[in-house]
């Protein structure tokens, strides 16, 4: 049975055998930015949606979560679609999904209807970013490829905080009284040149003959990661009934099912969703633990610092945007060190940053609880430093989870890594989210509730950092040789 990335047809552009094909991973890496970018956009729309479409606090969540939920679910079978149909046929699926969603996004006249388009944005999230890791994994040389992977994760990143700073700027911008849904008319543009881009240049990949869907692992796998999102995005304002937990039990038993099912189907000789010999390799399992507790940290962290500056110290949009950019400059400035550093130095250029991240949200809380009541001034600096250990730690974290894998599963690899980081993120907002709005109340003091729950939150990230540098200091200390 032939490799689904045996035969691999080369955009047309000429190139050397040792070359990075940087117009392709250029148009991958732009589908990327957008779809992690509307992961956050969104956080700063929130108070002009509720006063716009009369929504109430459980609409606007499920603006964020349907979006989120869709994408955690859907991931790991559009990987597989693509091993199947090809990596280029579904990622342009993916984009012509997510764009469209994203003008009925733009159309909505009622918070339902808005809901509705962002579960089905999530889902061409889902078909397009896993695409992305795969493409670097198989048309990359290894020897280029923990540089293609920086740049990978300063994209990320970048998508991460300048998302407050995009959504400021564009609901500030108010283009023709467009307000909040200029952050959805905004991916149509970009989303129409991405697949005019995609398909001239990005390659045809994947599609292998004699492949079959696990129709029995999609199934129970979309219904175990169901389970587990659900719970994790609507628990907290639920106030954790019985149902949430009875979610977290099915997900652990349909987890147990779902590893049966793939080790029955590789005793046979079949073609499993997952491969979980992928879980053998200790660089890519405690990767994962590693991306879980960072993306737990990075979407949660930013939630609570948006509806701290908006709601509790009474900020605009464009003004929370704008508190964002210095940190946003400087994990830029050292993912771009981390990219160079990383060939040299391996793990220790992950310690650096992971202690230089921790430090940052343990230093917000200690300054916020010593007296000062938060302002944007107060906190920026702590912020920044975030960043710096942020950008040393998230970039390359990426290339520690892929840098090993084979490319014959760089799909399902992506897969896993997609879905470890959608899954963290709605972890750390159930986790810290319940922390943050525990303490947080606008309504009774205000300014002095906002940093009083804004160091709660910061000290509770703290106690995630610490878990992410133990992770890291237990991976390989080498990065992948390179030849």
């Amino acid at each position: 049975m032939a490799s689904s990335q045996q035969s691999v047809s080369r955009p047309p552009v000429a190139a050397k055998a040792d070359a990075v094909p940087w117009m392709t991973i250029s148009v991958v890496l732009a589908a990327l930015f957008m779809a992690v970018l509307d992961s956050f956009i969104v956080v700063v729309a929130d108070p002009s949606i509720v006063a716009d479409l009369h929504a109430s606090d459980s609409d606007v969540q499920w603006v964020l979560a349907g979006y989120q939920l869709s994408y955690a679910v859907f991931i790991i079978t559009a990987t597989r679609l693509a091993d199947l149909f090809g990596r280029k046929r579904i990622f342009l699926l993916g984009v012509v999904l997510f764009t469209l969603a994203s003008v009925a996004c733009a159309l909505s006249p009622n918070a339902g209807s808005l809901i509705g388009a962002r579960v089905v944005q999530g889902l061409g999230a889902a078909l397009m970013v896993p695409q992305v890791f795969a493409y670097v994994t198989v048309l990359v040389p290894v020897a280029r490829r923990h540089s293609v992977y920086g740049v990978l994760g300063i994209v990320m990143g970048m998508a991460t905080i300048g998302g407050q700073v995009v959504g400021g700027l564009l609901i500030g911008a108010d283009l023709f009284g467009s307000g909040w849904r200029l952050v959805f008319w905004v991916n149509v543009p970009i989303g129409i040149a991405m697949f005019l881009l995609a398909v001239r240049y990005v390659p045809k990949t994947g599609s292998a003959a004699g492949r079959k869907l696990d129709m029995p692992g999609v199934l129970v796998l979309s219904a175990a990661l169901f389970l587990l999102v659900l719970p994790l995005i609507q628990g907290q304002q639920a106030g954790w009934p019985g149902w949430v937990w009875a979610c977290f039990a099915g997900s652990a038993v349909a987890f147990g099912s779902f590893v049966v099912i793939e080790r029955g189907l590789e005793r046979r000789g079949g073609d499993p969703l997952v491969s979980l010999t992928l879980f053998r390799q200790r660089s890519f399992s405690l990767g994962l633990v590693l991306v879980l507790a960072l993306y737990a940290l990075i979407y949660s962290y930013y939630l609570a610092l948006s509806v701290t500056l908006q709601q509790g110290l009474g900020m605009s949009a464009l003004g929370a945007g704008l508190v964002h950019t210095p940190a946003a400059t400087a994990f830029f400035v050292f993912s771009m060190v981390a990219s160079r550093t990383i060939p040299r130095y391996g793990r220790r250029v992950l310690e650096i940053g992971v202690v230089i991240l921790a430090a940052g949200y343990l230093a917000t809380g200690l300054l916020l609880v010593s007296g000062p009541r938060i302002t944007p001034l107060l906190v920026i600096p702590t912020l920044v430093l975030q960043s710096v250990g942020g950008g040393l730690v998230i970039t390359p974290a990426l290339n520690t989870v892929l840098s090993r894998v084979k490319p014959e599963s760089a799909g399902v690899a992506s897969g896993v890594l997609s879905t470890a980081q959608q899954c963290g993120g709605a972890l750390g907002v159930a986790v810290i989210g319940a922390v943050f709005f525990g303490s947080f109340h606008p309504e009774a003091v205000g300014r002095v509730a906002a940093g009083h729950a804004f160091a709660i939150a910061s000290f509770a990230t703290f106690v995630i950092a610490v878990v992410a540098g133990l992770v890291v200091f237990l991976l390989p200390k080498r990065p992948a040789a390179q030849g």
